[in-house]
């Protein structure tokens, strides 16, 4: 008797225009032309799978399957690794090049080897076209530098005067511009690790250059796993190359691993700050994004946790962060789809975990802080003491008081369950799935995308690239499928466009 038909009405109008919304997205979806192909199109495209999005939240009783893996765990050879590095000499020294290094990766990298110079000393620098505070950072560590590279070769001249003129003589350095910088600066000569905070798939040439010179490496760049897993994962077996994580979550698994022996491991549980959006249903969103698109666009740039840039920001509230952290967990460590779990932590304060095959489970914890993962990336398996006054406060339990958790809502994040399908099929399909998500992303900030059209998008990406699948990729593969992603993710706009108009 108290109900108001008005609201009913509103509601039943606004459903309705949403459902009128999904029906032309869909229909823009099947409009994108599949012919665009970096292979001629095989047999196979019948055959690959991209509706398994689920993954099992309860264990069943069957026994656990591995998968070849980049990190050094869960192997005799890399617990004995691990024991031998962590016995050796107190007085270890890592010399460390930076890829990226004008970045936030490359800055906090530096911070490190400013505040422990008896730990680490930086012996190659390299920048996108940022000459002047790549000069900066040259003279400053002038004393143990010795490649410098800038990818942007017309930053050649301004760099060598930069340097000049912060009293460092360029002609006792090896400077490369252009697109060998990179792969100059990841083999230079002394260097112990390799920092690849390079973003997007330029970043994989030099890193497979420090993989095949034997560095380690210390994994900033997700696409090197998530588009480059199926090429890079014999490289670091073949040459015996340790690759350790620098990002939150992985770092967390990492570190819960150190000790646990081969087959021990059950499971791997992500956690996951929710995003912008944690706090609606998924009706509530539905309704925001056919009534109020622009709030969404701005809500979507905004995260509840962390500072970061606008890419990762929305991936968060979409949660395909989390989806392509699934794949690169599976690549890291070895997991099964299906052994990989998502879970909702608001307070961003469990960075993630894994459970044993006793039913125990061991997390890291700690305050947010992207720090902690890219110093342990750097130092393993050692533990450095950081100037407090340069750190975040200690973690205290009773300051922190309590966290909750639940289970991601699989209807208002259809990405996550993308990233399970294109895990499964693998190959290239992950790469694809990738590099259609960052320019939807983008298009959606610049304006030419709605929030729901970053997921059609994506899937409409995929669906296409059955039929030019390669499920043993190169390097050169990776790269065209790649490219070719984006120009679909434009075609989808340009459809989704027509049927609007």
């Amino acid at each position: 008797a108290g109900i108001d038909m008005l609201d009913l009405t509103s509601h039943a109008l606004r459903r309705a225009a949403t459902m009128r919304c999904l029906l032309l997205i869909s229909a823009a979806s099947a409009l994108v032309p599949a012919t665009r192909s970096v292979r001629p199109a095989t047999s196979l495209a019948a055959g690959i799978d991209i509706t398994n999005r689920g993954y099992v939240r309860v264990d069943s009783e069957k026994e656990t399957v591995s998968y070849p893996k980049a990190a050094p765990v869960l192997d005799e050879a890399s617990l004995r690794k691990t024991v031998d590095a962590s016995l050796a000499d107190a007085d270890w020294h890592r010399s460390v090049s930076v890829l990226g290094s004008t970045g936030s990766i490359g800055t906090q990298t530096l911070d490190f080897a400013r505040a422990r110079p008896d730990r680490f000393s930086v012996v190659a620098l390299c920048a996108g076209a940022n000459y002047e505070l790549l000069a900066a950072q040259v003279a400053e560590f002038r004393r143990t530098v010795t490649v410098v590279g800038i990818s942007d070769e017309s930053k050649l001249g301004p760099l060598r005067d930069a340097l000049s003129a912060a009293g460092v003589d360029p002609a006792g350095l090896e400077i490369v511009a252009g697109a060998e910088a990179g792969s100059a600066c990841a083999t230079a000569h002394g260097a112990d690790v390799v920092v690849t905070g390079v973003v997007g798939t330029a970043g994989l040439a030099p890193t497979v250059a420090a993989i095949e010179a034997g560095k380690d490496i210390a994994l900033a760049n997700k696409e090197t796993l998530i588009a480059g897993g199926p090429a890079i994962l014999p490289l670091l077996a073949k040459h015996g190359t340790a690759m350790t994580p620098a990002d939150s979550e992985h770092s967390a698994i990492f570190q819960a691993l150190q000790g646990v022996p081969p087959g021990a491991m059950r499971k791997v549980i992500l956690t996951a700050s929710g995003g912008a959006f944690r706090d609606l249903t998924a009706e509530e969103l539905m309704d925001k994004c056919v009534n109020e698109p622009e709030w969404v666009r701005a809500k979507a740039t905004t995260h509840p946790n962390w500072d970061m840039g606008a890419k990762i920001t929305v991936d968060s509230a979409t949660m395909m962060n989390k989806g392509l952290e699934v794949i690169e967990a599976h690549y890291l460590f070895g997991a099964a789809y299906d052994d990989i779990d998502v879970v909702v932590h608001p307070q961003s304060i469990v960075h993630s975990a894994i459970e044993t095959q006793d039913n125990s489970v061991i997390a890291q914890l700690g305050w947010p802080d992207m720090r902690l993962p890219l110093l342990y990336s750097v130092s393993w398996p050692h533990r450095v003491r950081m100037p407090q006054d340069q750190w975040e406060p200690r973690f205290d339990l009773v300051t922190l008081g309590q966290m909750t958790f639940k289970g991601p809502d699989n209807d208002k994040y259809p990405c996550i369950g993308l990233a399970y399908a294109a895990g499964r099929v693998g190959g290239t399909m992950t790469g694809c799935l990738n590099a259609a998500n960052e320019m939807a992303n983008e298009m959606f900030r610049e304006g030419a995308f709605d929030y729901l059209d970053i997921p059609r998008a994506i899937e409409a990406a995929m669906e296409s690239h059955k039929a030019d699948f390669i499920a043993e990729p190169s390097l050169q593969d990776i790269i065209d499928v790649d490219l070719w992603a984006r120009e679909n993710v434009r075609a989808f706009a340009a459809s989704k466009g027509k049927v609007f108009a």
